[in-house]
């Protein structure tokens, strides 16, 4: 919570066809990759949630400069329905793509998979 933290107002996509636009706040999650010291030359980086949803993304994705480990909704604290205590904000992913609800982060040259695309959903997700 100590590092720069901009907001930003993306449209999320639904898959099932609804949209919506709304201000996040958080850290770049780019930035807080380098803090950490992950391995940013890895191929993915993956995600357990509260929830038992998880999910995987490209490295590259990860490293965009859109890409947000948001905190924020609105100007406050991240509401529990939208991820609390953090959500990854990813305007170029749909919405399935962006867990929310975060408890685990890791970094992986293997593919972890996730939750929808198990089930037959694209493994990348947007653009």
């Amino acid at each position: 919570r100590a590092m720069a933290q901009p907001d930003q107002t993306p449209r999320h996509i639904c898959v099932e066809g609804w949209s919506a636009i709304g201000r996040w706040g958080g850290v770049r999650f780019s930035d807080f990759l380098k803090r950490i010291g992950a391995d940013t030359d890895a191929k993915y980086v993956g995600f357990k949630c509260a929830d038992d949803y998880y999910t995987s993304i490209d490295m590259a994705t990860a490293l965009h400069a859109q890409t947000l480990l948001a905190l924020t909704w609105d100007g406050k604290v991240l509401p529990r329905e939208y991820g609390f205590p953090m959500k990854l904000r990813m305007p170029t992913k749909l919405g399935y793509k962006n867990p929310k609800h975060i408890q685990a982060i890791f970094v992986s040259n293997t593919y972890s998979g996730g939750y929808w695309e198990d089930q037959g959903y694209n493994w990348f997700g947007g653009s």
